[in-house]
Order: C-alpha cells, then sequence, then structure tokens
C-alpha cells in the first residue's frame, strides 16, 4: 500500500488538493494530508470547509469528509516530530497540491521550517517522488528558476494546466483532468479522463 503526503498550500486551486486525496484513498493509498495556515483560509474561502480546531479535531472532520476512512492521517503545521519529518519512515511520495511560489522558493533553498516543507525535503534527500502543482501566473524569473532548480533536484513539475482536447463540460472535467495528470506521475491507474486518441478522440 503506497503512502502519499499531499500538501495544500495557500496558492488558489484546493480543490486539486481535496480531489487529489480522494482519487488516491479510493486507490487504496494511505494519505497523509497536511495544510499550511494560508492553505486553511484558502479552503474556507473557496470550498466552504471549515477545518479549524485543534489538530485531532481536524482530523476527525477531515476523515468525515472523506468518508471516515481510518487511511487519513493529519498533522499539523510545526509537527516536526511527525513520521513524515523523518527519513527513516519517508513516504512514498508528497505532492503539494497547490504549491504556492512561496513554499517553492523555500523548498528550492533546502528551508523546512514546517512540515509540508521538511516533507518535501525528505523525498528529495531520499529519492522519493516529490510532485509541485504550481498555481500562479504569470510566471516571474525567481519563480522560474527555483521550479528549475527544483526539476533538477529531482522534483516533478505539473503546473495546473488543463487541456481541452477531452472536451470538458463542467469545472469538474478539468479538475479531474489535472488530478489524473498527477496520479499519472505517481504511476497510479485511474479513468479520469478521456487520453488522447482514445474512443474516437482526434
Amino acid at each position: 500500500m503506497k503512502q502519499i503526503v499531499v500538501a495544500i498550500t495557500g496558492a488558489s486551486g484546493s480543490i486539486y488538493g481535496l480531489r487529489l486525496t480522494e482519487e488516491l484513498l479510493r486507490a487504496d493509498c494511505r494519505v497523509t494530508l497536511l495544510l499550511t495556515r494560508s492553505g486553511l483560509d484558502v479552503l474556507r474561502y473557496e470550498t466552504g470547509l471549515e477545518w479549524e480546531g485543534t489538530t485531532s479535531e481536524r482530523k476527525g472532520l477531515m476523515r468525515d469528509y472523506f468518508g471516515g476512512t481510518r487511511r487519513l492521517e493529519h498533522f499539523g503545521e510545526s509537527d516536526l516530530f511527525a513520521p513524515v519529518a523523518s527519513g527513516s519512515s519517508a513516504p512514498d511520495a508528497v505532492v503539494v497540491a497547490p504549491c504556492s511560489m512561496g513554499t517553492a522558493g523555500r523548498i528550492a533553498a533546502g528551508i523546512g521550517a514546517n512540515l509540508i516543507e521538511r516533507a518535501a525535503d525528505v523525498a528529495l534527500k531520499e529519492g522519493r517522488d516529490l510532485v509541485l502543482v504550481p498555481r500562479e501566473t504569470p510566471f516571474n524569473e525567481i519563480h522560474l528558476e527555483n521550479l528549475l532548480r527544483l526539476s533538477r533536484a529531482g522534483a516533478r513539475i505539473v503546473p495546473a494546466m488543463p487541456a481541452f482536447y477531452h472536451r470538458p463540460k463542467r469545472m469538474e472535467d478539468l479538475v479531474d483532468f489535472m488530478v489524473g495528470k498527477i496520479l499519472d506521475t505517481l504511476k497510479i491507474p485511474h479513468s479520469l479522463f478521456q487520453r488522447w486518441g482514445e474512443d474516437g478522440g482526434e
């Protein structure tokens, strides 16, 4: 059973992290869901979800949201004693979706001031998958240099750039396309979108 960290930071697009978590749990993965303070604020603004309270209370709210599964874990942003902060219990992959440019910059600089940044650093140093889903436009030179540095260090950069060849009809179709691309990067099978050339694709 794969162990995946999903991290939601303060960039717009918290729905990507939620939908990815849902699909990973459906694929029988164990998921550790992490959020920054800004991530919680944006989540509330964009989705209406109020995941406040103590870490234990937030974990209960998260598990309820995802159907009561016990395969979902959660730790506070500053809990550097969490298992995923150590290389000796490194997860199979860390996905930051969405990834703010501040988070990307700190990971690129090797700064592990919070649990998300530390888990990303652990993924790089242990040779595990690190997938960053930046949701920013336009990029400035600093953003691009940081993303290039991360790519050279072994991270996969999967920008939130949905395609349109599958002829999306709803916003959910665009979200599912991006989540499917993340799952492709993690080599986890899915059927979230029609692939190019399938079923009459041009």
